[in-house]
């Protein structure tokens, strides 16, 4: 899943009025569903197969730009497992590998997600670049299979956010997603999020069990009122 910039985007914070994400907080929508994203996904492919556009990259390069530093400035080896978590159209899979990362893996429950970014990854001639491993792969991370395990580096851009919209329990979905990132990453293994719908405080209480804070990146900042806040939270735990 992804679509939207830095700052918002089409899967901008959709609160219900005087709701908190503790509870029901955000209003349903389409924008939690797997039909939601087929579409979406479907309509990119066919944008792509026609003019070659890659389609949007969710809060912007900016945001891939964040992550790639933190990794690199904390030394993260170029060959630890990386699992991008609702990769989209797998852009930044491209950028991981652009930048010495040799294995990464990139799931989304959406086919057409997956068919996507196989072909951008293809245009890009990632077969130039030294990889031990890039890995596409259509995968419910709600339902993982036996095999999403083992990984040094977790790393989700918007999609803890579509799966808090989702019309049916998505507390207990949210609930479900820590359990699976549990099981997905290693100990001691870091989780980079970045989010729009929610705030470093709730982020803290959402992952409160099995991890523990890391560091805070830094986010473009905004003045509305004469109040100044973040338009983004991007967080990185490690897993205890």
């Amino acid at each position: 899943m992804s679509e939207g910039a830095d700052g918002g985007g089409d899967g901008a914070s959709a609160r219900s009025p005087g709701g908190s994400p503790g509870g029901d907080g955000f209003a349903p929508s389409a924008l939690g569903t797997r039909e939601h994203w087929d579409a979406v996904y479907e309509r990119e492919l066919q944008t792509f197969q026609e003019y070659g556009d890659t389609g949007e990259i969710w809060f912007g390069e900016e945001s891939m730009t964040r992550l790639i530093r933190w990794m690199q400035k904390h030394k993260i080896p170029l060959d630890a497992s990386v699992l991008d978590i609702g990769t989209g159209n797998g852009v930044f899979l491209v950028e991981l590998a652009k930048s010495g990362f040799s294995n990464i893996t990139g799931i989304d429950y959406s086919p057409s997600a997956i068919r996507l970014s196989g072909s951008i990854i293809e245009k890009e001639g990632l077969s130039n670049i030294k990889l031990k491993r890039i890995l596409i792969q259509v995968e419910d991370f709600l339902n993982p299979s036996t095999k999403l395990s083992g990984f040094h580096v977790c790393i989700d851009k918007g999609t803890f956010d579509a799966i808090s919209l989702h019309p049916d329990s998505a507390v207990e979905k949210r609930k479900q997603y820590v359990q699976s990132l549990s099981r997905a990453l290693n100990v001691k293994g870091f989780f980079l999020i970045t989010s729009c719908n929610w705030t470093k405080e709730e982020l803290l209480n959402e992952f409160s069990e099995g991890f523990e804070l890391f560091e805070e990146l830094p986010t473009p900042k905004f003045t509305f009122g004469g109040r100044s806040g973040n338009s983004v939270a991007a967080l990185v735990f490690q897993k205890t």
